[in-house]
Order: C-alpha cells, then sequence, then structure tokens
C-alpha cells in the first residue's frame, strides 16, 4: 500500500500518517526500488490502534508508553490513569457550571464589569441610579478589580464599606452628591477648593475603620501611582485628600 491508501483504510490523513513517523510511532516501511514508500498490513495494524488510543483521549507520549515493549506501563494502567485525569476534569467542569448558573440566576451578576459575586452584585445593583456618574463607573470597576485580587478579609472590609454608604437613611442622595462633585473635577485645577470639598463630601460617605491601621497615601509604588493616574490631576488630589482625612478620623 502507498501512504493515501493507508491512510484512506484506517480513516486518517496522509498528513497524520506522517506526523506519526516523525514522533516514532509508526515504524518508516522499506522503500521500492521506485523511492515510494510501501507500507504492509502490519502498518495498517498499529496505524489503526493509534487511532483507537488517540480517540480515546490519550496524548502521543502516552500512545508511545502503551506501543513501546519497554515502556514500564500496560495499556491498562495508561488507561486508568486517563479515566482518572477525566474524573477530575468533570468535577471541575459541574464546578464550574454550578458557578456559572448562580451568576445566571442572580439579578445583576452579568455586568458589564462582570462576572462578580452575589454581594458584589447586589452592591451594583444599589448603586445603578448612580451608573451614569463617571466616576460611579470607576467605582465599580475599582470594586470588581479589588474582588478579584484581594484577599477575603479585605475584600469583605471594602465592600461592605460601599454597601454601608448605600443602605444608611438618605445616603444614597449623600453618595451622588459626592459623584457630583468629583465629575466636575474633571477639568479642574488640582489647586481647586472643590478638591477638598469633595473629599469632605467622601469622606461623609465612608465608613469608619474603612482603611489599614497603617496605610501611606503617597507611595512610591507603581500600583498607587497607575490609580492615580486614572482619574483627572483635581479627582486624584480629592482621592489623595479623602485618604489623608479618612486616617485622620480613624485614627488613634
Amino acid at each position: 500500500m502507498r501512504i493515501g491508501e493507508l491512510a484512506a483504510a484506517v480513516g486518517v490523513t496522509t498528513r497524520t500518517v506522517r506526523h506519526y513517523h516523525h514522533q516514532g510511532l509508526l515504524p518508516e516501511p522499506e522503500r521500492r526500488p521506485n523511492g515510494y514508500r510501501e507500507y504492509t498490513l502490519r502498518h495498517a495494524v498499529v496505524l489503526a490502534r493509534i487511532r483507537r488510543l488517540t480517540e480515546l483521549g490519550l496524548g502521543l507520549a502516552e500512545v508511545r508508553d502503551v506501543l513501546a515493549e519497554d515502556a514500564g506501563k500496560d495499556l491498562a494502567e495508561v488507561l486508568t490513569e486517563l479515566d482518572e485525569d477525566l474524573a477530575r476534569q468533570e468535577a471541575a467542569i459541574r464546578e464550574r457550571r454550578q458557578r456559572l448558573r448562580t451568576l445566571l440566576e442572580t439579578e445583576g451578576a452579568v455586568t458589564a464589569e462582570g462576572p462578580v459575586s452575589p454581594q458584589l452584585a447586589a452592591l451594583f445593583r444599589d448603586m445603578g441610579q448612580v451608573s451614569d456618574s463617571p466616576m460611579a463607573v470607576k467605582d465599580r470597576e475599582m470594586l470588581a478589580l479589588i474582588e478579584t485580587t484581594a484577599g477575603a478579609e479585605g475584600r469583605d472590609q471594602l465592600v461592605g464599606a460601599f454597601e454601608k454608604a448605600f443602605t444608611r437613611p438618605g445616603a444614597k442622595e449623600q453618595v451622588l452628591a459626592a459623584y457630583a462633585l468629583l465629575d466636575d473635577l474633571a477639568d479642574a485645577d488640582p489647586a481647586d477648593p472643590r478638591v477638598d470639598d469633595a473629599a469632605r463630601a467622601l469622606v461623609d460617605c465612608l465608613a469608619p475603620d474603612l482603611l489599614p491601621e497603617k496605610l501611606d497615601v503617597d507611595p512610591d509604588s507603581s500600583f498607587l501611582r497607575a490609580f492615580y493616574a486614572d482619574f483627572a490631576p483635581a479627582q486624584a488630589a480629592a482621592i489623595r485628600r479623602t485618604l489623608h482625612l479618612l486616617m485622620e478620623r480613624d485614627g488613634p
């Protein structure tokens, strides 16, 4: 048989046959005087076995173990390992599907910033009435970032502080006013007196003990530089001033 005939008989492509030659899985046949490969029935038997093994999900290295006489692993051992691996994959898929169902069934969990947790989705629903505020949008993005990267304690503390800011009496109107002050600073000078007004409005919105006990709000860190740079200069100044005021308010 020629390579095309062998490939057609086993149901693979000639490219696959050549790849198995290159990987050392299928022995090279003898060549005729005219240079063409001459495949035998034995090649078809081996090629068909390789196809069955790969269709079970074995990688080529595992197929090589099965085919090699001195590989140290028999077919039953390789297939047992494959079955265990598939079981782990099944468990991981079931867990992922459960998480997806929870997200799809949780109102507001699938947002522009999402997917987010049910807790954060509930907070975003409360923030919905100020979603037109550019500063509110940044807050939502930052909360989604923190939920992804922060530890559970820090994440719960920050989300809890925002929840309190939106659930106490008159809080939503207060937060709305603070966002408006910050939005108005988009084109302002950092020395604008409204910077301090916006900072004090933010402090009034936020719960006590929001910040860690020790926090350097002006560090030379790449993250905080990137954080402040994401705002207009006057807005960044207001946020920096807010952090200073919070530390003064919540300090010893």
